[in-house]
């Protein structure tokens, strides 16, 4: 994740997520900086990704669940990067995590 409405991303750990996806469904989890752990799973048709998620807060072990969508665009440099809108806390928010490079 490289930025959120939500909360502030720390650049030296944030979370980072992992995706799958097979005949156009979608799952995966995610874990770091706010979260505890987090999981997913959606569709995605095209260039655009629909999800259902959960996962736990670090600060107080409360649960958070919610519904995104996100739209897949490729970066300069060829990586994928997921532009999220998504609701919390009876707003909306929006969310752009980026695909790491090859190690």
């Amino acid at each position: 994740m490289v930025s959120s409405t939500t909360s502030a991303v720390d650049p030296d750990a944030p979370s980072v997520f992992t995706y799958q996806e097979k005949d156009g469904a979608i799952w995966g989890d995610y874990v770091g900086d706010t979260v505890t752990f987090g999981r997913f799973v959606g569709t995605r048709t095209g260039d655009t990704i629909w999800v259902s998620f959960v996962h736990v807060l670090v600060a107080d072990g409360s649960v958070v669940t919610g519904n995104g969508e996100s739209e897949l665009e490729l970066t300069d440099d060829g990586r994928i990067r997921l532009v999220e809108h998504y609701e919390m806390h009876g707003l909306p928010q929006l969310s752009v995590c980026e695909e790491t490079a090859a190690a």
